[in-house]
């Protein structure tokens, strides 16, 4: 197809380029932002409404936009780095276009923003939550009294125990979850999986990583912590079963432990009733070479 004039060329090269928008998702973010004079905006609300507005408009004119959480303490922090003006536009689409490279990012589909916001907030906190996990584990070293390197050795063991645990419960849907107790708060990771009855397994890398690294943290330092497990399938109930982290292992939970937790108010303490079609049962048995480290640091 040929084109008759340059203006419909670049209208068409336009559909070509991915954008990214920084996105200020709280009132807090968004009033630090206040302090630029060329940042024009002085209501938050109209903000999200202008960001949605525009979005559409690029979805419809055929645009892919990716949208990234916008901090304004580490946009101070780039232009510092940088000796740039921060109440410059170009160094703000600067610092959104590095983001879109290195940050927490949700690709814009259609989706309201009311829903795209608490997805793009929870991608900064997992983001968050495996850096921070990855640095621990990094500044633990080597072990004073065989040289190997701590953290390592506990991802390696780490990743075994998962392929373990998913190798050994059942098909259907899996949702994991593990948390580990540290200081200034705990560290959750989250993973989906699904095997299919033909024995494979569908998972996020990315979330397996990051979950990989939290149970690192936990077998590695030593801190108290619990891996959850729930199973489900159209066919019968849901399968409910965990480990708790201890002493660089993991030590199955009984079923009454797994009733127990699932059916206690966590702030109050106060028993609340079990869901239906549930099953809190022991987990299966993963090996005592798997289910606890050969060498304890």
């Amino acid at each position: 197809m040929a084109y008759t004039d340059d203006q419909t060329m670049r209208r068409v090269l336009r559909r070509e380029i991915a954008g990214t928008i920084g996105l200020l998702t709280d009132e807090h973010d968004f009033r630090a932002m206040r302090r630029y004079r060329s940042f024009t905006f002085d209501d938050h609300t109209t903000y999200l409404n202008q960001v949605e507005a525009l979005l559409k408009t690029r979805a419809l004119q055929g645009n892919h936009t990716t949208v990234a959480l916008f901090d304004p303490v580490e946009y101070a922090e780039y232009c510092a780095e940088h000796g740039l003006d921060p109440d410059v536009p170009a160094n703000r689409s600067r610092f959104t276009a590095e983001l879109a490279a290195t940050g927490p990012t949700v690709p814009y589909e259609g989706q309201p923003l009311a829903d795209l916001v608490p997805t793009l907030v929870d991608e900064a906190v997992r983001q968050a939550t495996w850096e921070y996990a990855a640095t621990l584990l990094a500044r633990l070293g080597a072990c004073s009294s065989c040289g190997e390197d701590i953290g390592r050795a506990a991802f390696a063991h780490a990743s075994q125990l998962l392929l373990r645990i998913l190798d050994t419960a059942a098909p259907g849907n899996r949702h994991l979850v593990c948390s580990v107790k540290g200081s200034p708060e705990t560290l959750v990771a989250v993973l989906h999986a699904d095997r299919t009855p033909e024995g494979t397994t569908r998972l996020d890398e990315a979330e397996a990583l990051e979950f990989t690294t939290v149970l690192a943290v936990g077998l590695a330092t030593h801190s108290p912590g619990g891996l959850v497990m729930r199973t489900t399938t159209p066919e019968g109930p849901d399968r409910v079963y965990g480990w708790r982290v201890r002493k660089g292992s993991l030590e199955p939970l009984t079923a009454g432990e797994v009733f127990d937790a699932y059916c206690t108010d966590v702030e109050s303490g106060d028993l609340v009733a079990p869901e239906s079609d549930v099953d809190y049962c022991a987990p299966p048995d993963l090996g005592e070479e798997d289910a606890a480290l050969g060498h304890h640091h």
